[in-house]
């Protein structure tokens, strides 16, 4: 955060370009897993310039968003911050000088302009799925196909400078993963191209649906459908700020003052991190690594949520989709829960940094009202695999520290081609496995 709130940050121009190549050539490597995770706070609403000033203040390079910008190849725009004061908190404000007037652009005319621009891949991807956000919204207010959305104030130039700029300074800033607190909307009714709408408008409406909302009792639109499509196409989770060891804080500015509220929105940077999310004895992990064989041990965290109102495609539906999701494994297991209801318990096993992401994926394609998590530790033993050809076919074995086991689907290939049993072709696998011991040195480590 800026001490001295009357400072004015260096002002940057599209007219003067920076290196792109020098910028961009670390940006598209994605940092670690776990990493740089970044909370919005609209608790006055949210905005793009908002939200570009909340990174901005937050530490983010405006040298680098400018440069991004710069290689969308628009002319007759210009990035300058300014600090200010919203109901005596300092904050950064960001203004996009863009006198384009009435220029509409259509969804795949955007979607054109950003695949076409050497932009820093998370950059494109992040800014692409905003504006995809945007052109749902809008198709579902206007009733036509977001593909034939004109957008009218999101399509002009002072808007993708705001979307493009966020990406970029998320980018900057090496943010992995993004978050969202409540969002909160204003009352009463706004002017916008198609005339007075309601407040909140439809478009923001659509778009937060199924999102945590708080009203305030203020004429002004507090969130305009760029910062609601920011947050819902970026987020993975709505709630509280997680667990993180926070690095810098930031506030963007919105343009007029509030009565009795700082017109801004709050952003925290910071670190997740997964060793200090998991809560395990040591001497439980020490014991777990003595294990014969044992190959490594890690501190994980197993997600389980208790359904007895869920079929059986859903439940099917929903342990595809966790381990699509990045669950280490998942799986359901039948009890009896009260009143004699027969139910399943949903569980997945996860990384530390996987477990909002995750339970949040649960709680939407389940229903459930609730779910716990508790901290675990695994053990993986020994394992390599050998090949061992039974009539000519080739089957897998997989070895471990007390056993071999022959891959279940090279048995049942083999059985159909060669017209056997699968317990007999396993059986012969298992003997030539075992007559032919693959030598330990030669094993990858």
């Amino acid at each position: 955060m800026h001490d001295n709130p009357s400072a004015s940050p260096p002002i940057a121009e599209a007219r003067e370009p920076a290196s792109v190549e020098a910028i961009t050539a670390d940006s598209t490597e994605s940092p670690a897993s776990g990493g740089m995770v970044a909370w919005f706070n609209p608790v006055s609403g949210i905005a793009g310039d908002m939200a570009l000033g909340a990174l901005l203040d937050a530490g983010a390079d405006l040298g680098y968003v400018v440069a991004q910008l710069q290689t969308l190849g628009l002319d007759g725009w210009q990035l300058d911050t300014e600090r200010v004061r919203r109901n005596e908190l300092a904050a950064t404000r960001a203004i996009v000088d863009a006198p384009e007037g009435h220029h509409h652009r259509r969804w795949r005319d955007i979607r054109e302009l950003l695949t076409a621009a050497p932009l820093a891949e998370r950059v494109r991807q992040r800014a692409l799925a905003v504006f995809g956000a945007l052109a749902e919204a809008e198709g579902q207010v206007h009733g036509m196909a977001a593909e034939e959305v004109h957008f009218h104030e999101v399509g002009a130039l002072d808007a993708i400078v705001d979307i493009v700029g966020v990406c970029a300074a998320l980018e900057s800033l090496e943010v992995d993963s993004v978050r969202c607190g409540p969002v909160a909307v204003g009352k009463g009714t706004i002017n916008a191209a198609h005339g007075v709408l309601p407040n909140p408008p439809p478009a923001v409406v659509n778009l937060l649906a199924g999102r945590p909302i708080v009203g305030v009792d203020i004429d002004m639109e507090l969130t305009t459908p760029t910062g609601a499509a920011i947050v819902v196409a970026l987020a993975e989770h709505f709630g509280p700020a997680p667990a993180m060891t926070l690095v810098s804080a930031g506030f963007g500015a919105g343009t007029r003052d509030l009565p009795g509220r700082p017109n801004v929105t709050g952003v925290l940077i910071g670190t997740e991190s997964p060793a200090e999310a998991v809560q395990t004895s040591p001497q439980l992990s020490a014991a777990m690594g003595a294990l014969e064989g044992a190959d490594t041990t890690e501190e994980l965290v197993e997600l389980a949520a208790n359904l007895d109102d869920v079929s059986g495609e859903v439940l099917s539906h929903a342990l595809t989709e966790l381990l699509a999701a990045g669950a280490l494994d998942a799986w359901a297991v039948p009890i009896v829960m009260k009143k004699g209801r027969p139910a399943h318990t949903l569980m997945a096993l996860c990384r530390p940094g996987d477990v909002t992401r995750l339970a949040d994926l649960i709680t939407r394609l389940t229903g459930t009202l609730g779910l716990r998590a508790r901290p675990v530790v695994r053990t993986a033993l020994e394992r390599h695999t050998s090949t061992v050809h039974v009539e000519g076919h080739a089957v897998s074995v997989k070895h471990g520290p007390h056993r071999s086991k022959p891959e279940w689907s090279d048995v049942v290939a083999t059985a159909e081609a060669l017209g056997r049993t699968p317990a007999e072709v396993a059986r012969a696998a298992g003997l030539l496995a075992a007559a032919d011991p693959p030598d330990r040195d030669d094993l990858p480590a």
